[in-house]
């Protein structure tokens, strides 16, 4: 072998303005790392799922027969289908990026030859296929005992896929920025359940006061569960484009978040 040869052999590999091997390569990776412990990672958010909808059921009997024009548990399911979504991809992305800091291997994620925004778009996909296969098998239980109409297909896609994304990419921040587990366990106790709750998932905002639909208007989670709420069963609260357009835009801004984080790099390489 000439020694031209030799060097034209060594040289970097050119991959071209996006490096779609190594985007997919992690997003199978993390793909990967949840189904292989599928009983915890899918199985078990399906179950709570059902026990939530159990006690509603008990507690509430029927004292409250509808919401909204619809019986009280089709209007509740998708509620609860979007809590069970949204915060499986957000502990997705967060787990992830928490153990691979506290095991040491971080460095694994950080030498591949992929930019910052490759490595959030994959993170941030994997985040999403979990919330999206964690929706749909809490969705395939809970039709067993409440009837799903899928009213506009569409629109439950859309907000699904945008609620999903959202939350996995607010899971990159507290995986970057978290130093142990209570930290990450802080967010979601104190951000994203109350935000959950407060959002209209077990009732119509429409019964609150001014100033209490107000505030709720102003929850980005009040308009992924009011979307996909009104993919599901044609009901909705609040502005379906609103909805839209704050989602989109909170997820821009993690996104550039995100990207900055894994520019800069400063929590993920010290």
């Amino acid at each position: 072998m000439t020694p031209t040869h030799f060097s034209q052999d060594l040289a970097p590999r050119r991959y071209g303005t996006v490096n779609w091997i190594g985007l997919y390569t992690l997003y199978r990776k993390e793909v990967r790392r949840f189904l292989t412990v599928g009983t915890q990672t899918v199985l078990a958010p399906m179950v709570t799922t059902l026990l939530f909808l159990a006690v509603f059921v008990l507690a509430m009997g029927h004292a409250v027969d509808l919401v909204g024009g619809v019986p009280y548990m089709e209007f509740l399911a998708p509620g609860l289908i979007m809590m069970a979504m949204t915060q499986n991809a957000f502990a997705n992305t967060s787990s992830s990026l928490m153990i691979a800091k506290i095991q040491g291997n971080i460095v694994d994620l950080l030498m591949p030859p992929l930019s910052a925004l490759e490595i959030t778009m994959a993170l941030a996909l994997g985040g999403l296929t979990r919330g999206l296969v964690v929706g749909a098998a809490t969705a395939a239980a809970i039709a067993l005992f409440v009837p799903l109409h899928l009213a506009h297909v569409g629109a439950m896609l859309f907000y699904a896929v945008m609620a999903s994304l959202m939350l996995a990419q607010l899971g990159i921040i507290a995986g970057i920025y978290a130093e142990k587990f209570d930290h990450m366990a802080a967010v979601t106790n104190f951000v994203i359940t109350p935000l959950a709750f407060l959002s209209g998932t077990f009732y119509s905002t429409e019964r609150l006061p001014d100033f209490g639909r107000l505030l709720a208007h102003l929850n980005p989670f009040f308009y992924m569960i009011d979307g996909f709420r009104y993919g599901l069963i044609g009901h909705a609260d609040g502005s379906l484009w609103l909805g839209a357009l704050a989602l989109i835009g909170v997820n821009m801004a993690l996104l550039i978040a995100n990207y900055l984080s894994f520019q800069h790099g400063s929590r993920l390489r010290a």
